[in-house]
């Protein structure tokens, strides 16, 4: 009797001691440190939200925090360097529409992004804004929209590329819309813009960022924003909603992701520090220049909007039968 008394002392020992570390994975998180994966080339709005958010991060964390640009393939090789990663917390990913995207667009992925990769929070969100150029005859969306319906021949639409944000909301709105537009796809938004400034396009659906300038300068009209609020960079700018298509709302977004495994607790202080960097007024002034707005909640809160944008994407890539670069 004793001997077995023993050998079950052991055993719940034995048991408890592998516990243990289960129980206090974030207790000394972080000891070293952090690299974020951003799957775009530095100076971009990624790549400035990333590093804005990080630095803020780092000071309440209490630990340095390193940016890795990994540029090309469509964000892919970035996501696969973090879905390969350890699930320790040291290796996170700056996610954008792409997550939610990918999957559908490229048949060949090394990772499943669903699967792969869990959240640990967003950070925010820019609607788009469909624009023409100023000599353009469509002075409302109502009349692109007309002029789609009546002449589905002759319209069209740019964006950077297959499968990019631009041409993905173009083709939703041209769904919610019910008309027909032909998209012209370029190598980048710079050479697209360009065309539609000349009047060779048609309309477009971009950053705001990206539009204000042409704006200004008297070359652009912006015809809508692609989100159910007004935009404080384009004041009386009408929105989306307001025109009668809430459901052709569309954003570039951004969250962090971590690779699957990493610790819940981990987690959860991740995102207590990602939170505390949204709600500092700089952070919100940088990105509001950005055309964005924080978006604080949990990780669950930010899965389940990955997991909504997912299906709400892959409808319009299946629909429009549309393949990537």
């Amino acid at each position: 009797m004793l001997s077995k008394f023993f050998r079950r002392l052991a055993l719940a020992t034995a048991v408890a001691g592998t516990a243990m570390p289960a129980m206090s994975h974030a207790a000394d998180f972080p000891s070293k440190p952090i690299k974020i994966v951003v799957p775009y080339a530095p100076g971009g709005a990624v790549d400035i939200v990333t590093r804005l958010v990080a630095q803020k991060m780092g000071e309440t964390l209490k630990q340095s925090i390193i940016i890795d640009n990994r540029p090309g393939g469509a964000t892919n090789i970035g996501m696969d360097i973090v879905a390969r990663a350890p699930g320790d917390g040291y290796t996170l990913l700056t996610a954008s529409n792409s997550l939610a995207s990918n999957a559908a667009l490229f048949t060949n992925l090394n990772f499943d992004p669903a699967k792969d990769l869990i959240p640990v929070g967003a950070i925010g969100y820019a609607p788009l804004v469909v624009v023409v150029p100023s000599s353009s005859p469509f002075k409302t969306l109502q009349d692109l929209i007309a002029a789609g319906k009546a002449s589905p021949d002759k319209l069209t639409y740019a964006s950077a590329g297959n499968g990019s944000s631009g041409h993905l909301a173009s083709e939703l709105l041209k769904d919610e819309g019910k008309f027909n537009a032909l998209h012209v796809p370029y190598k980048g938004g710079a050479p697209a813009i360009t065309d539609m400034l000349g009047g060779r396009i048609s309309f477009m659906s971009i950053n705001p960022v990206e539009a204000i300038p042409h704006i200004k300068g008297g070359k652009m009209t912006p015809l809508a924003v692609l989100d159910s609020k007004p935009s404080a960079l384009l004041p009386g700018v009408p929105t989306i909603a307001s025109l009668g298509l809430p459901n052709a709302a569309a954003s570039v977004w951004w969250g962090l992701c971590a690779p699957k495994g990493t610790p819940a607790d981990v987690v959860a202080k991740l995102n207590d520090a990602l939170q505390k960097a949204l709600a500092d007024t700089a952070v919100q002034a940088r990105l509001s220049e950005l055309g964005a707005v924080t978006t604080p909640g949990t990780a669950a809160d930010f899965g389940k909007f990955v997991q909504d944008e997912t299906v709400k994407w892959s409808r319009v890539i299946k629909a429009a039968n549309i393949k990537a670069d």
